[in-house]
């Protein structure tokens, strides 16, 4: 948070972008029930997540998918890729000045279904020109 509140100093347009273990709300969740006493939906986690949204960054996934279970994780075991059991813990945070210039946002689910892939799938942003 600290870091974030320093590149909001800088007035340009500032992205924090990667894996951050978290599933801040249910629609994060395949089956939220499942992970109420895991660390990455716990209540202290979601706590500091709201805080550093509170401090001036926007979920650009939520900006523009507000309702929608979205994941870019799943597990190697128990097929739930095949059964869409995912969780979304990859996330783009923007700053105000470029959240404005936000177009779209999606995962490319279907990369996680290659073979060899990774257990994330590809998150991608579109912005509008400045």
């Amino acid at each position: 948070m600290a870091h974030g509140k320093k590149l909001q100093g800088f007035n340009l347009p500032v992205a924090l972008i990667g894996d951050y273990n978290i599933m801040p709300s249910d629609l994060d969740i395949y089956k939220p029930e499942k992970y109420k006493d895991n660390a990455l939906f716990g209540p202290e986690s979601r706590k500091l997540w709201r805080e550093l949204i509170k401090s001036g960054w926007t979920d650009a996934i939520r900006k523009l998918h507000p309702n929608e279970p979205i994941y870019t994780f799943w597990d190697y075991l128990r097929n739930a890729y095949g059964r869409n059991a995912g969780l979304r813990l990859d996330h783009f945070l923007l700053n105000e000045l470029l959240v404005g210039r936000l177009k779209a946002i999606g995962v490319d689910k279907d990369v996680r279904g290659r073979e060899h892939s990774s257990d994330h799938a590809p998150v991608w942003m579109e912005l509008k020109e400045e």
